[in-house]
């Protein structure tokens, strides 16, 4: 069973399902990428699979345990989600912000212990933010606020982390910096990270496994070099394309179609 597992889940916001019978599970200690064209699902499911989204149907389960069923805190400690576009409130600082993800473990008979402190500092250290510490984090760059907010994620101490889209709005140096970063953290701490991508280049290169949504449910999920092919994103993505092996990693390469320069030369498809 995977650490995340959902079976014949239907969410919708109205009427409407969004996410309609949807059978997955996430892989222990890897890295899962969930792709797919917008308005398909994906933030919707990584809400569901966080707790912040009760199915209409079917159910999560987080370790085996129906999450709906579980206290907000119990799942605080295992499971951290970070959303699309997070934002500080004003002047709060690095530290302080990071000093939030340790929340969960507060209470009225436990106040802020060593160990709070410590895994404070390692978050810190493991985003190289102790010489940002007291910052205020609306005063950083785009990369390092994302880092602030993982670092917070990192704080909360938990074996699980789902990312929507961390990448949004950065630019090609730095959305290399946060997936490498989040690679370190599943390489080094065996974390199981979930995270939302549009990049499929980059989902390839990262992910040790991919979803693809489409049509309410599941179209394919398994290896990046399993299941990335031409038809897949021609049915997912409405685009046609060429798939080739990455020439410095490997991975499954997108080389979509489009009208920007006339078509001189196709290489033969190796993922087709």
């Amino acid at each position: 069973m995977g650490v995340i597992t959902t079976s014949n889940l239907t969410l919708a916001y109205g009427k409407e399902p969004i996410i309609d019978g949807l059978n997955l599970q996430i892989p222990k200690g890897r890295i899962t990428v969930l792709i797919g064209s917008n308005g398909c699902g994906k933030s919707t499911l990584l809400r569901s699979m966080a707790r912040l989204l009760s199915p209409k149907g079917g159910n999560v389960l987080l370790n085996g345990k129906d999450i709906v069923k579980r206290s907000t805190k119990q799942v605080a400690k295992e499971l951290a989600i970070l959303p699309q576009g997070p934002v500080a409130p004003e002047g709060l600082t690095v530290l302080q912000l990071v000093k939030q993800g340790r929340f969960p473990y507060q209470s009225w008979l436990q106040q802020w212990s060593s160990e709070d402190e410590e895994a404070v500092m390692n978050a810190l250290k493991a985003t190289n933010l102790l010489p940002f510490m007291e910052a205020p984090v609306d005063s950083l760059s785009g990369g390092q606020r994302q880092r602030a907010w993982i670092a917070m994620t990192l704080a909360q101490g938990t074996d699980t982390i789902l990312l929507d889209e961390p990448t949004t709005y950065l630019d090609m140096t730095h959305q290399v910096e946060i997936l490498d970063l989040l690679f370190e953290l599943n390489e080094k701490e065996q974390r199981t990270i979930v995270m939302v991508l549009h990049d499929l280049n980059l989902a390839c290169r990262y992910a040790h496994h991919i979803v693809a949504l489409q049509d309410k449910s599941v179209y394919a999920q398994g290896a990046p070099e399993e299941i990335m092919n031409e038809r897949l994103v021609k049915d997912v993505f409405q685009m046609t394309c060429t798939i080739i092996p990455d020439p410095v990693f490997g991975t499954p390469m997108c080389i979509p179609y489009g009208k920007g320069r006339v078509l001189r030369h196709v290489s033969t498809p190796q993922y087709a």
